[in-house]
């Protein structure tokens, strides 16, 4: 699902209100933390008007114009911000807390497929950066994530059934970057190493889920993955993506962190 500006206003004023923001008024600082005791939680904007800067230290790794959207993975992952947003002109801007986002989602849970679209466009983008100046050859592997707990992954099983788990022997190729996508894995039993560029940049055991991307926008794969252990993985296929994204909102959200997650580690290689 392409991003539509309609779709995604749409969205945000049915959750929050318009907020008037002065012209170099900081919107939110690098590495500031959210505190949901102090009613102080991360939140994603859509830009009515105006434009925002996003900086990385003093250098400009960004622009958002009018009807693009920013700051969600600090919103979805509840991590530290990882670049500030300034803004470029007198802005207006919706803002919307995790838990309006939520809320949002429950009504309208295709709008996380927009969401969707974003992150990995960014992705896309950044593997490109990163591959031209020959950073992904360097630094270490992001931490081992798991998107779905063991009874989530049985209820996943259960929900699928016409698509029974998959096994690999230790060493062989599940995935390589530049094929086609016809399916995304949830990994039941094993482990699994994702590489970019030959570089081993993630590793997924029981819960993890790979090959998602190259879904939602239906390009080729964005990286290559080989069981490190002999492995018993779920496929999931675009038709049960896309339902799973419009019946279970926490799917959803458990998608989006994962695509956050990943996005987060390779923005920060590119400074």
């Amino acid at each position: 699902m392409s991003y539509d500006p309609a779709v995604a206003l749409e969205f945000f004023k049915s959750a929050g209100q318009a907020t008037e923001i002065a012209r170099s008024s900081v919107i939110f600082a690098e590495k500031d933390e959210e505190h949901p005791l102090l009613l102080q939680r991360s939140k994603i904007y859509l830009v009515l008007d105006g434009e925002v800067s996003l900086l990385a230290g003093r250098k400009l790794i960004g622009t958002v114009r009018k009807g693009e959207i920013f700051g969600e993975m600090a919103a979805i992952t509840h991590a530290p911000r990882s670049a500030t947003a300034a803004a470029k002109t007198d802005c207006r801007l919706i803002a919307l807390d995790d838990e309006a986002l939520e809320r949002g989602l429950e009504k309208k849970p295709a709008f996380a497929l927009m969401l969707m679209s974003i992150m990995i466009a960014r992705l896309r983008e950044t593997i490109a950066r990163l591959g031209a100046a020959g950073a992904l050859a360097q630094g270490t592997e992001w931490q081992e994530s798991a998107a779905f707990g063991r009874e989530q992954i049985a209820d996943l099983v259960r929900g699928l059934a016409d698509d029974p788990p998959v096994f690999y022997l230790q060493g062989r190729q599940i995935m390589s970057a530049g094929q086609a996508a016809l399916r995304m894995y949830v990994v039941v039993e094993g482990r699994v190493a994702v590489s970019i560029g030959g570089r081993v940049v993630e590793r997924l055991g029981p819960g993890g889920v790979f090959g998602e991307a190259a879904l939602v926008d239906q390009s080729t794969r964005l990286a290559t993955a080989v069981a490190e252990t002999d492995c018993e993985l779920l496929p999931v296929t675009r038709q049960a993506f896309l339902a799973l994204v419009q019946l279970s909102p926490e799917f959803a959200h458990s998608m989006l962190a994962s695509l956050a997650a990943r996005l987060r580690f390779l923005t920060e290689r590119i400074r």
